[in-house]
């Protein structure tokens, strides 16, 4: 088995397509018509990904989206016909970690799910394990991040994104190697996921978020970590 899913949509053929194309990709694939439902097949198994549709009847998308991550780090994929930043911003502002818009080809979303899926890998033997700058201190070994002793809940996505950024002091990275290097070789154009996860990151490490020391936004080429403000 190589991860199993649970598809989130009212739309009983979309599961079941969906379902049947995730099953032959080895896939142990589970539906779930509303979020309520969601909600307690979540509480009753363990999932590693979320399919989660925009729009349902009742508690929305959105609505779930944000619930789910409130308790859960689970990888969590947005479904949704609806294709402005704004709607994208609003889906990873909810905490998603990425963003589908329909119609969508089977082989894009399974690409998607891969990528999602995927860990990004360190290397512990050729540096630190423990990582610290000012009252930070982020732990490669165990994706921990700890703030003034304190530990900070991180979804797998923003670790990714802050290790990546740590572990390159003082450069700047461009948005395009970022996304690849975070997210998977498909993506690179994708600028609103950095604005919101970076975002994210900031108000989670920066003493004050609107006027960031250590993750520097390079204005129309990437972002770049100083260690030493």
């Amino acid at each position: 088995m190589i991860g199993k899913i649970l598809i989130v949509d009212d739309e009983p053929q979309i599961r079941r397509v969906m379902k049947t194309a995730l099953t032959s990709e080895q896939y142990v694939a589970v539906g779930a018509k509303s979020a309520a439902e969601a909600f307690e097949k979540l509480r009753q198994e363990r999932f590693d990904l979320v399919l989660l549709d925009v729009n349902m009847p009742g508690e929305s998308g959105l609505e779930a989206c944000a619930q789910i991550r409130s308790t859960s780090d689970i990888a969590i994929i947005m479904l949704t016909v609806r294709n402005t930043d704004a709607d994208k911003i609003a889906a990873l502002d909810a905490g998603a970690d990425d963003y589908v818009t329909k119609p969508f080809s089977m082989p894009e979303l399974l690409a998607r799910i891969r990528a999602n899926l995927r860990r990004v890998p360190y290397s512990t033997a050729s540096g630190p394990t423990t990582l610290v700058f000012g009252n930070v201190e982020v732990n490669t070994a165990t994706r921990h991040v700890y703030v003034s002793g304190q530990d900070i809940r991180f979804t797998p996505k923003e670790f990714d994104l802050l290790h990546y950024l740590v572990v390159h002091p003082n450069m700047t990275i461009p948005h395009g190697k970022l996304l690849q290097s975070v997210w998977g070789p498909d993506y690179g154009n994708e600028l609103a996921y950095l604005h919101v996860f970076v975002n994210q990151i900031r108000k989670k490490i920066e003493a004050d978020p609107a006027a960031p020391r250590y993750l520097l936004t390079e204005p129309r080429v990437g972002y770049r970590f100083c260690p030493n403000p």
